[in-house]
């Protein structure tokens, strides 16, 4: 690949390792996802260090975590790979927060929209019967945060309280599986507030879902927090996906 102008001849003092790192990951992976590099285009490592200015053993660095991604893997003689979309590790939050950020944007909502239609419901009634006190009464006050953020239009707050609310019912649920999908869920619904895509004011209707769900996992009533929890999904399917 070719060197680009600016990036090299730039004198000023390199950013931290960890920055550098970062910043190579992202723009290779952004090109990837976005279809700028093909499947079986090939990279190199000497030019991936002529374009970004950086030492073999950081370039090096870069693919392990690009590799670990699944997004290209090495071939000996062959060099760096691009991979398949098929191959991608599409849970990773990065590839997620990527295809958001760019033209497959509404594919991605789509995709994670049901992911979370046909894991919540499940989810919430796990936690009814397996939360602990202490998280049971979490959930309510993070809901109460809700009402109080959304109605008073503080959409950055309402965001982390919105993300800490689905993230400890995933949590709770007593399903690992479930768990690990706590940064999925967090990348979208950033993605939906980052993408303009949140009401100035969060509807009353999802207000109110997010109440009736810890309302029903606090009491302990696993039907009752599954049914509210399919209630929530389906408003943000239709508002997410039409």
């Amino acid at each position: 690949m070719g060197r680009k102008a600016g990036i090299v001849q730039d004198s000023a003092p390199r950013p931290a390792a960890t920055v550098m790192n970062g910043a190579i990951i992202n723009t290779l992976g952004v090109r990837i996802v976005a279809g700028t590099l093909q499947p079986g285009d090939r990279l190199t490592l000497d030019g991936l260090q002529a374009e970004f200015g950086v030492s073999r053993t950081v370039v090096r660095d870069c693919m392990q975590i690009l590799e670990s991604m699944n997004l290209v893997y090495s071939k000996r003689r062959i060099g760096i790979v691009v991979q398949d979309a098929s191959r991608w590790n599409v849970f990773d939050s990065r590839i997620i927060r990527w295809r958001l950020a760019g033209e497959q944007r509404d594919a991605q909502f789509r995709t994670l929209t049901e992911l979370r239609v046909a894991v919540e419901p499940i989810a919430a009634a796990g936690a009814a019967r397996h939360a602990e006190e202490d998280d049971r009464a979490a959930l309510v006050e993070l809901a109460a945060r809700m009402r109080l953020l959304g109605e008073a239009g503080r959409l950055e707050d309402f965001l982390a309280a919105d993300i800490a609310f689905h993230t400890l019912l995933l949590r709770s649920s007593g399903n690992e599986m479930f768990a690990s999908l706590d940064e999925v869920v967090a990348e979208v619904l950033t993605g939906r507030t980052q993408q303009g895509l949140m009401p100035e004011h969060p509807r009353e209707v999802a207000l109110r879902g997010h109440e009736c769900v810890a309302r029903a996992v606090a009491d302990g009533d696993g039907a009752a927090a599954m049914e509210q929890m399919a209630a929530l999904m389906e408003e943000v399917r239709t508002a997410v996906v039409g």
